[in-house]
């Protein structure tokens, strides 16, 4: 694995903690800017309407730009809206901040999943994809905690300061890791055979594998010595010309199965943040343990969060129908029994890891079949993929509160999760019924 594709994993393990942290923050936010609780609850809010809107807008606007340039430019503005949050006494800034910080998050998102899937061979595609999902798990498990902690410690400043420095590396690494070429191209310096770039012979065809020195001269009219080879233009195959713009989201908009995949993604999703985010008050005041449990459950739900992904990288491209199909059904399942079991403290923490696997897992499996319906609209791909995911992180909370606020007590947010799975499971089963359809009329016209 291309060490660059680490690299954007530490870039998204940063971001992952800044849209996460909050849910340990809210009370000190809201007491230190003199707000309400649900006032500090809408900079969750609007992190993630900016990463709805912000993963298309953002990788349009970027699409015919070289990889790296634009990876470093949504992470230096992500970098500075975090000093900005740490340093405004105002809630309408650090409100503005958060939203710009989840442009630049989303932007970064969908090109990121692309350029990783785009420096490795078709066969570790999901395995790529894995490595940047789990910076997220590991800020799960790691950041989300730590930023708990440096807020009680030091105040809610302290957590924005600590993402901003933890992203400081990675915006280095970038630099020396990315390679930078335009959307399409496989990685400069890299041919299509064998990692060697095509070169051009005395005929002016293209010879696979050999070195720019070693292509024969024409016999009559021999090269200066100071000449350029022919080979040293570059081949047509390694820079492609962008797809217009147009044309790029008919392509994308009319993939097979590419809509009900976004769908059911955005649906599991929303079952995963919406029980994630009101687990606090449902271990504490349904499960009866104490606050200081609180960490140590989520870092359990990051710890299953990162081996989901992990199996989701090694396992999922064999047999991705079925490992989405059992993970759903699995979630649904799940969702359902914490939900009856959660008084009592061991069901509950047994379950919260599980979950946290099933959740991930399925997530990043999702995700690598989203980029392989798109074909050439890849950073797009990417950017409809984070949207989706971003939307059922926001719908979800939402549903969850509104379970809440209907008297449906603590254990109402996990039934509306299990609830959510149970859609997404429809909505699976129907992309598949359309699936064998359409191969039963295709067979059936070339019978005809």
């Amino acid at each position: 694995m291309p060490f660059a594709v680490y690299v954007l994993g530490l870039a998204v393990f940063a971001q992952g903690t800044s849209e996460f942290m909050l849910s340990g923050l809210v009370s000190a936010i809201a007491a230190d800017l003199d707000v309400s609780l649900s006032a500090a609850g809408l900079l969750t809010s609007a992190f993630a309407v900016g990463m709805v809107l912000g993963a298309p807008l953002m990788a349009l606007f970027s699409r015919t730009w070289p990889r790296r340039r634009a990876l470093l430019l949504f992470l230096a503005v992500f970098i500075a809206v975090h000093i900005v949050g740490a340093l405004t006494p105002g809630y309408g800034v650090l409100l503005a901040a958060r939203f710009v910080g989840a442009l630049a998050n989303a932007g970064f998102w969908a090109v990121a999943l692309a350029a990783a899937v785009s420096m490795v061979p078709d066969g570790l595609r999901g395995r790529a994809t894995a490595v940047v999902v789990g910076g997220v798990t590991i800020a799960c498990v790691v950041g989300v905690p730590a930023g708990a902690v440096l807020g009680e410690r030091w105040g809610w400043r302290a957590a924005f300061w600590a993402v901003a420095v933890v992203s400081l590396p990675a915006l280095w690494a970038l630099t020396r890791s990315v390679p930078g070429g335009i959307p399409g191209d496989r990685g400069r310096g890299r041919g299509r055979v064998g990692g060697t770039a095509p070169v051009a012979d005395a005929r002016g065809t293209a010879s696979a594998g050999q070195e720019p020195e070693k292509a024969p001269a024409p016999a009559r009219t021999p090269a200066p010595a100071r000449t350029p080879a022919p080979a040293r233009t570059p081949a047509p195959a390694r820079t492609p010309a962008p797809i217009p713009v147009r044309d790029e989201l008919r392509l994308l908009l009319t993939a097979p199965h590419l809509l009900p995949t976004l769908l059911t993604m955005a649906l599991v999703q929303g079952a995963t943040f919406c029980a994630f985010s009101y687990l606090e008050p449902l271990l504490t005041r349904t499960t009866g343990l104490t606050t200081t449990w609180v960490p140590v459950a989520l870092a359990l739900f990051g710890a299953g969060a990162f081996l989901g992904v992990g199996a989701a990288g090694r396992y999922a491209e064999r047999r991705p129908t079925a490992f989405i199909a059992y993970g759903m059904a699995a979630l649904a399942l799940g969702w359902s029994t914490l939900a009856l079991t959660a008084g009592r403290p061991v069901a509950a923490l047994a379950l919260i890891p599980l979950l946290g696997m099933l959740a991930f897992g399925t997530g990043t499996a999702l995700i690598t079949r989203v980029l392989g319906l798109a074909g050439r609209s890849s950073t797009l791909a990417g950017a409809f993929g984070t949207s989706a995911f971003n939307l059922g992180a926001a719908v979800g909370p939402w549903a969850g509160g509104l379970a809440l606020e209907a008297g449906g007590g603590y254990r109402a947010p996990v039934w509306v999760s299990a609830a959510l799975m149970a859609l997404a499971l429809l909505t699976e089963g129907a992309r598949r019924l359309r699936r064998v359809r359409s191969r039963e009329r295709a067979s059936g016209s070339t019978a005809g």
